[in-house]
């Protein structure tokens, strides 16, 4: 036997071990097409974040100015404008900016960025309106109506936003849509005291007709996706009806004013006629799309 030659196995039962571990080995090894898989995965991942990134950063960049009093939305692509703010004033580009957050998130973001915090009407704040605000949306139809608050913050959003002189949209294009509705659940805050009754009543309102109500679990923020048994609790101690639809919403104005009208509804996730631009990212790269002057 040569030096460095290798014994073989030869019985039927070190022939059947080696097979069975060769065996195991090739259904637990990487293929080439895996890998590929798993890196295309990881660029379209970070792409998208890029992306947002790019939105988040453009919509400070164009619409925010020294002086201002402005809106900080809440959710992944809204953290970017969130992050810009903070890196401009840091770098002394911006002074003298008073922000108010939208959700708790947003405010520990913001504090943690050294962002100055205020809040709407108090006689310490003297602001009751503001010159921009910046959000993200789940939903934009073609007149720039949005579907907002998979994240649990849409009371807060709207009360910021429908106060703001200027309301700036992030999305990257997955967001646009023909009809609002069939992509992504309306969120509705509701009291939890007699929450079952006041479902059954926003599921019965003519306006969305054929949807399907479903209280949100677990965590606010997690959108429709339930990571727990419980109610998801608001930042304001109230409970989400998620309603799920098969087709668009025929008339979102009319729908807004069906919800908000119900006893029991806080506040709804459909934002009408408050858009003034929306910037979207794209895989062709970034375009604006403005509300038409009325």
């Amino acid at each position: 036997r040569d030096a460095g030659s290798v014994d073989l196995p030869t019985s039927p039962s070190m022939l059947a071990l080696a097979s069975g571990a060769l065996l195991a080995w090739a259904a637990t090894a990487p293929t080439a097409g895996s890998v590929m898989q798993g890196q295309r995965a990881a660029v379209r991942m970070q792409s998208q974040d890029e992306l947002k990134k790019l939105v988040g950063y453009k919509a400070v960049d164009d619409y925010v100015k020294s002086g201002m009093v402005i809106g900080l939305g809440t959710g992944s692509t809204a953290a970017f404008a969130v992050e810009r703010v903070g890196e401009l004033l840091k770098s002394g580009k911006l002074t003298d900016i008073v922000a108010i957050p939208t959700s708790v998130r947003t405010k520990e973001q913001a504090e943690a960025l050294g962002i100055p915090l205020t809040t709407l009407g108090t006689p310490e704040s003297r602001y009751s309106d503001l010159d921009v605000a910046i959000d993200g949306a789940d939903e934009v139809d073609p007149e720039l109506n949005l579907v907002k608050g998979g994240g649990g913050a849409l009371l807060r959003e709207k009360m910021v936003e429908v106060c703001a002189k200027k309301f700036i949209v992030i999305v990257d294009e997955s967001k646009l849509c023909d009809g609002l509705g069939p992509g992504f659940p309306l969120p509705v805050e509701i009291t939890p005291f007699c929450w079952e009754h006041t479902m059954r009543a926003v599921s019965n309102l003519p306006s969305v007709a054929g949807c399907t109500a479903k209280l949100r679990l677990g965590s606010a923020a997690t959108g429709s996706k339930a990571d727990g048994e419980e109610p998801a609790v608001t930042d304001n101690g109230n409970y989400i009806v998620d309603l799920f639809f098969e087709k668009p919403i025929a008339d979102p104005p009319k729908a807004a004013e069906e919800l908000k009208n119900t006893c029991g509804v806080v506040d709804h996730g459909l934002f009408c006629g408050l858009t003034t631009a929306v910037i979207i990212a794209g895989s062709d790269g970034i375009s604006v799309k403005e509300a038409e002057e009325e």
